[in-house]
């Protein structure tokens, strides 16, 4: 079920919406959505997607760092990692690599994959609709929302790039998904981590924070190119509620 703000919402001149709270009083609320990445946002996955995409690589005789990944991989879906592959490297990937290498990395997170902190506190106390939108496969998406726990937080609120013709740096799945959530581009916050998923979010006209507090990256993390530049930097989402405390759920209306 969706968390929304309770209460009759009131619009300034500006049209800015305020939440009433319990206590009569009114406070201004920038978003009216919260779309969240999920590998290297929510979920700790992209250092053991990359380690595995690598690994698997080497075994057919590519020999990829972990850097290049990182530059070129991350944020995308696989089919676009796969056709980069094939034009970069001239690589005739078997038939077989796609099954495999899904097979390994679920194996993978099965005995890895770890909730990024302070997240399923930050998705309980949200007060505004949030959802999820992400180049994995359903499947590989919707299994390792249930290996952490969030998939009871997260239901019906899963979109994927299987559901709109061009993935990430696109901005077809932020608007997607936001349309179907009901919320304007230019009122949806987004939290991404890649530099791909950033200008997938800012194509889309909507606000984006980085989150650099996953394993791949981290508070030193180089500056983002121009044309991939967020509105901020979210280190930890331990301070999530800090920067916007409009977006948590006014204890005196749940």
């Amino acid at each position: 079920m969706q968390q929304v703000y309770r209460g009759r919402p009131s619009f300034d001149k500006t049209g800015s919406h305020f939440c009433r709270t319990g206590s009569g009083q009114e406070r201004m609320n920038e978003f009216d959505l919260v779309i969240f990445d999920c590998d290297g946002v929510l979920i700790d996955s992209e250092i053991i997607s990359a380690r595995m995409l690598v690994a698997e690589l080497a075994r057919l005789g590519l020999q990829i760092d972990l850097s290049y990944v990182e530059r070129h991989f991350l944020g995308r879906s696989y089919p676009v990692v796969m056709d980069t592959i094939r034009r970069e490297f001239g690589l005739d990937l078997p038939d077989a690599f796609e099954a495999q290498y899904r097979e390994a990395l679920l194996a993978a997170f099965r005995q890895d994959l770890r909730v990024v902190p302070h997240v399923p506190e930050v998705l309980a106390a949200m007060g505004v609709p949030f959802c999820v939108a992400t180049s994995s496969s359903p499947r590989r998406a919707e299994m390792s929302l249930a290996l952490v726990g969030l998939s009871g937080r997260v239901a019906g609120r899963l979109f994927t790039s299987t559901m709109v013709a061009r993935g990430k740096p696109a901005p077809d799945l932020f608007l997607h998904a936001a349309a179907r959530m009901g919320a304007a581009p230019a009122r949806t916050l987004v939290i991404e981590d890649t530099l791909t998923g950033i200008r997938a979010g800012l194509a889309a006209g909507m606000t984006v924070w980085r989150f650099v507090g996953g394993s791949h990256l981290g508070p030193d993390t180089p500056l983002e190119p121009e044309d991939a530049r967020p509105h901020r930097r979210l280190v930890a989402f331990s301070q999530f509620f800090q920067i916007a405390p409009t977006l948590k759920q006014d204890p005196q209306t749940a």
